[in-house]
């Protein structure tokens, strides 16, 4: 909401910092594509920041594409609940359009445990991002960023206990993905606010 973007820019500003502001799918029904815009718009031009605009967790093809006629700098899609096949495809035709668009997109592979907003996985149907899987995906897809699962969890269901990360399977992944020609390749990483600062540090330095 609004109070949430002066807050966010304002400590930006304070930072001379760019920022991305990211949009879930309660704050896209409360308050529409188009309003969300226009008050990031107004953010730009008293700041002078530059500033993303992404939706996170887009559910469909609908939804991104609402987001991107509407002028969101990214959207992501989420398709870690569909088969892998099924990701690929509805994946593939996201990314297609948005770079039409001159939009980019992050895509999810694995299932983080958690509830956030309409994203619900119990700890037993959260599954590890497989580092074949990841670079097949990204070249079938042609996605910008990747979301892999590690160990982290979404919102509320966080703090139920301490995130144990995977971090030889995050070095692996981005190795593949170096090995396979796509240097530098930017892994997102979903459910780490409340993961200790080294952790965080480690998951910077492997990529």
């Amino acid at each position: 909401n609004m109070e949430i973007i002066q807050a966010v820019v304002e400590a930006a500003k304070k930072h001379n910092s760019a920022v991305i502001l990211q949009v879930s799918k309660s704050a896209l029904k409360y308050a529409h594509p188009a309003y969300l815009k226009a008050m990031v718009e107004a953010a730009v031009a008293e700041t002078g920041l530059d500033i993303a605009l992404h939706l996170d967790h887009g559910a469909d093809f609908e939804i991104c594409k609402e987001c991107i006629e509407a002028g969101f700098t990214s959207v992501m899609f989420d398709g870690s609940h569909f088969d892998y096949e099924e990701n690929v495809a509805k994946t593939k035709e996201i990314v297609d359009y948005a770079h039409s668009k001159g939009v980019v997109v992050e895509a999810e592979l694995g299932k983080l445990a958690g509830v956030e907003d309409e994203v619900k996985v119990d700890a037993a149907n959260a599954t590890y991002t497989d580092p074949d899987q990841a670079v097949d995906f990204v070249k079938r897809t042609g996605v910008d960023s990747l979301a892999i699962a590690i160990g982290t969890s979404h919102g509320a269901y966080k703090f139920k206990g301490e995130a144990k990360l995977d971090f030889d399977r995050l070095k692996t992944i981005t190795e593949k993905l170096e090995a396979a020609g796509f240097h530098n390749y930017p892994i997102v990483l979903h459910g780490a606010s409340s993961v200790d600062q080294n952790a965080v540090e480690t998951c910077n330095k492997y990529g």
